[in-house]
């Protein structure tokens, strides 16, 4: 849909229902369900390793990218893992709280815009093992990259990529650990048309699971894989 279109429908809904603010229930904004204070609040990721968004005092390429380049060409965060959108992400994704996507692929797009992400062809979301989409019901990845991408007027493909190893989780595990659980975790049964992609994921930790997937669409012809991530976590 036309991101014109959407801001005329956006505003209708807001005068026909006024949105509150997803965190306090203060008045939102007709944009983002949101009040201005809440909106202060949020940890904002700033300066940052281009290849893998690793905070930096300085704008560059962080140590460790530049010893081992990893697969995606960039990668983007819009916010430090940290209250309150740590909460947000976890409702979102074990809470069963569709409806925050909203909020989240909101804030991903605006980011986007306001930090001139370079613009790609296609939005790819990271995709769940079915065994684990049939337990949640949802990908929530795939939801925020919807909301994003609607808003930004980037079609998505939550279908070019399959996750065809169930692989544990990777909450405390080492870096080195993690990329050994989601090696060869991807297949690209329907490789994009699109030249440059953008592979979409709620949290970015140490990059194993978006590289892999990065280095997935790469063998699959993707000439730039660039990540996006809504919150980057300390690795």
């Amino acid at each position: 849909m036309n991101p014109k279109v959407d801001e005329r429908l956006d505003a209708l809904l807001a005068w026909l229902l006024p949105p509150q603010c997803t965190l306090c229930g203060a008045a939102g904004s007709e944009r983002l369900p949101l009040c201005d204070a809440c909106r202060g609040e949020l940890p904002y990721l700033g300066r940052a390793c281009e290849r893998c968004a690793q905070p930096l005092p300085v704008a560059g390429v962080c140590g460790r990218c530049l010893r081992h380049p990893p697969p995606q060409d960039r990668a983007h965060a819009a916010f430090h893992y940290a209250a309150p959108l740590d909460r947000l992400v976890q409702r979102l994704k074990f809470g069963r709280r569709l409806g925050l996507a909203r909020l989240t692929g909101a804030l991903l797009a605006k980011a986007a815009q306001s930090e001139h992400w370079e613009r790609p062809e296609l939005l790819i979301p990271v995709p769940l093992h079915d065994m684990r989409l049939r337990q949640r019901g949802y990908d929530q990845a795939q939801a925020i990259a919807r909301e994003a991408g609607r808003r930004l007027g980037i079609p998505v493909d939550a279908q070019a990529c399959r996750r065809v190893r169930a692989t544990a989780p990777q909450t405390g595990l080492a870096l080195a650990d993690r990329r050994r659980n989601v090696r060869g975790a991807f297949a690209v049964p329907k490789p994009p048309a699109a030249r440059h992609v953008a592979v979409v994921d709620d949290v970015m930790t140490t990059g194993a699971t978006a590289g892999a997937l990065a280095l997935a669409l790469k063998r699959a012809g993707v000439a730039r894989v660039d990540v996006w991530a809504l919150c980057r976590a300390g690795r």
